[in-house]
């Protein structure tokens, strides 16, 4: 009796996931092994839809420095995280003083849409009217002072910053449960052992949080392959600005947005399917893995 009771709370969540999740993953995947004339099916095309993102012009050209763009925006926001969210983590759970305040502050960013949190720093950073490079000028750093979005050396470091700022909220929420939930014996012995605060904090406590830092690495690099509309909504489709860095935002979520509907032709849905699918199963398979050696360490740490 129970077991059909439990199955009548999960099955509207599994007819949700299955409807909008599987099914959309399952006809990316029929819809790459064929051909397409806009939205007509032709005839069976085997992997031809993959290749032709390797060897056709402009894809061939357009692929790997998107893929190197993702990875660089992965690893700058991951580093970001790790690190500052870390630290504001910390000073949280050490200064309990407007505790509640602070989270909520960090966290709001996280909540708001990729497209309107790009349209506001797009306003922020605008080298015409934005109070970025208008607060440099007042404190006399005119030379600081550009296209922060139109200049191919800053474009790809600013909207990682943008990113990481976006989603610092997560980190430090789950950085400040991983926090509350070490047992302070550790951190005891250490200090009856003589370890300094700075000593307990990267021998013991920085160990125990390997298991939080690599939930958030994961979660970061997932977001990261997926990332389409903060990108899209500071740089434009094109990976950049009218003026702007030419491609230098480039990342795999644009280029399947442009294969999908502006640069595919014909058989945009037979190659866009395939690239999302690659996507996919490279993302998962990292995600696996990454899971299993988290799994690793956390049974060494028990």
């Amino acid at each position: 009796m129970r077991w059909r009771i439990a199955v009548w709370f999960v099955l509207p969540a599994f007819l949700l996931y299955t409807l909008f999740t599987v099914y959309p993953l399952l006809s990316a995947l029929a819809n790459s092994f064929w051909r397409w004339q806009g939205t007509a099916r032709g005839e069976f095309a085997g992997a031809d839809n993959f290749t032709s993102l390797f060897t056709t012009f402009p894809l061939n050209q357009q692929l790997w420095p998107a893929l190197w763009h993702t990875m660089a925006f992965f690893a700058g926001t991951m580093l970001v995280q790790n690190t500052v969210g870390l630290l504001i983590a910390v000073l949280l759970v050490e200064l309990p003083v407007a505790r509640r305040l602070l989270r909520t502050v960090y966290t709001v960013p996280y909540l708001i849409g990729g497209l309107v949190v790009g349209y506001l720093w797009s306003l922020l950073l605008s080298p015409v009217f934005g109070p970025v490079n208008a607060s440099l000028r007042a404190v006399g750093l005119d030379s600081l002072a550009r296209a922060w979005l139109g200049d191919p050396a800053t474009a790809l470091p600013v909207v990682i910053l943008v990113n990481a700022w976006q989603y610092l909220g997560f980190p430090i929420l789950l950085f400040g449960a991983a926090l509350a939930g070490l047992a302070p014996e550790y951190t005891e012995a250490a200090k009856v052992d003589g370890a300094n605060a700075r000593q307990r904090f990267l021998r013991v406590t920085l160990p125990l949080l390997l298991p939080a830092i690599g939930v958030v690495s994961i979660l970061t690099f997932i977001g990261s392959m997926n990332t389409f509309e903060l990108v899209y909504s500071l740089e434009g489709a094109q990976g950049n600005q009218p003026t702007g860095p030419g491609g230098a935002t480039d990342v795999l979520g644009l280029i399947f947005y442009r294969v999908a509907f502006q640069e595919g032709g014909s058989n945009a849905i037979g190659q866009s399917s395939a690239l999302a699918v690659l996507l996919f199963a490279a993302t998962f398979a990292v995600a696996v893995v990454a899971n299993w050696l988290i799994r690793r360490r956390e049974i060494t740490l028990t």
